[in-house]
């Protein structure tokens, strides 16, 4: 089996609890703290791991005591950690998440994980078949480079461009695959998100997006699945409804899982069926690394009830 190689974040989410988020200038009683490991790079890794693909994960670390407690969360959940260094004069990342019923707020502060330059990725030992995977938590250059890197090895590249900020058309098409949200693709796109309604009002902006034919564009839906655009070919993948817990690291779920899929060389389809039950399992636990589910649990679930991929 190919691996996945992660180029991302590191954080500490640090995420209290309130039954609504504060208005501006406006301050509200919480009701917990927690200290959560996190970061969308470290979140991807962790979900591809879990999802039984070899996953070694790219990035930085201060000289900290969160630096210190994210180390050890990620060396005991078997990530390989080999290019995950330490900045000595920088504060490992934190993310400031607010939760309130369902929905989440978050403030971050990237930390050591600026630190992670092209130098660091063009010497990664990438091989033919490997899934290269990136978001936007790290400089862009860096996901670049890493890219570059990547396709010149023969690798499957990866982009969940999140969170949306602007950057280079060149970048958004050396992704193989490219996975946004419905905000994500309204920014990138140049479309209205209000008007992204209807699958018919997703489709045509996604194939708008896309840098050439053979790019996929996945448009996660949340609750309501996800839809992907693959050459002439619409799949839609019916969501599941299930009690949410916390929706932090949820599109984090299902770009490791997508990942895990394609290092096993699965087709687009069953890899977006994966990703996606796997994104409601995460959903309904707290916080977002620890909450990543197993490929037996995945599995269980699809093997219970029938596929849910159509083709439009």
């Amino acid at each position: 089996m190919s691996r996945v190689f992660v180029v991302g974040s590191i954080n500490m989410d640090v995420v209290a609890t309130a039954d609504r988020h504060p208005r501006s200038g406006e301050t509200v009683t919480g009701g917990e703290l927690h200290f959560v490991p996190g970061g969308k790079g470290a979140n991807q890794a962790m979900a591809a791991h879990r999802a039984d693909a070899e996953t070694w994960l790219v990035g930085r670390l201060g000289d900290d005591h969160f630096g210190d407690r994210l180390e050890a969360f990620l060396r005991e959940g078997g990530l390989h950690l080999d290019h995950v260094e330490r900045e000595p004069k920088l504060p490992t990342g934190t993310a400031l998440v607010t939760v309130a019923g369902s929905q989440n707020t978050i403030v971050v502060v990237p930390g050591a994980n600026s630190a992670l330059g092209p130098h660091d990725v063009r010497a990664l030992p990438i091989a033919t078949g490997d899934v290269v995977v990136a978001q936007f938590e790290v400089p862009l250059e860096t996901v670049e480079a890493a890219f570059l890197h990547g396709r010149e090895q023969g690798a499957t590249t990866v982009l969940n461009p999140s969170p949306a900020m602007p950057c280079s058309p060149r970048l958004l098409g050396l992704a193989d695959v490219l996975i946004v949200n419905e905000t994500e693709l309204g920014f990138f796109a140049d479309a209205e998100t209000a008007a992204l309604e209807t699958d018919d009002n997703i489709v045509a902006p996604a194939r708008n997006l896309r840098a050439r034919d053979s790019q996929v564009i996945v448009t996660t839906l949340g609750a309501d699945g996800a839809i992907a655009v693959d050459r002439d070919e619409v799949m839609r993948i019916e969501g599941r409804r299930v009690e949410v817990v916390d929706s932090t690291g949820a599109g984090d779920c299902f770009t490791g899982n997508l990942a895990a899929g394609l290092s096993r060389n699965a087709p687009i389809s069953a890899a977006l069926e994966t990703a996606n039950v796997a994104a409601s399992l995460c959903v309904q636990s707290f916080g977002a690394g620890p909450s990543m589910p197993r490929l037996a649990e995945v599995r269980s679930l699809i093997g219970r009830r029938d596929p849910g991929q159509q083709h439009l």
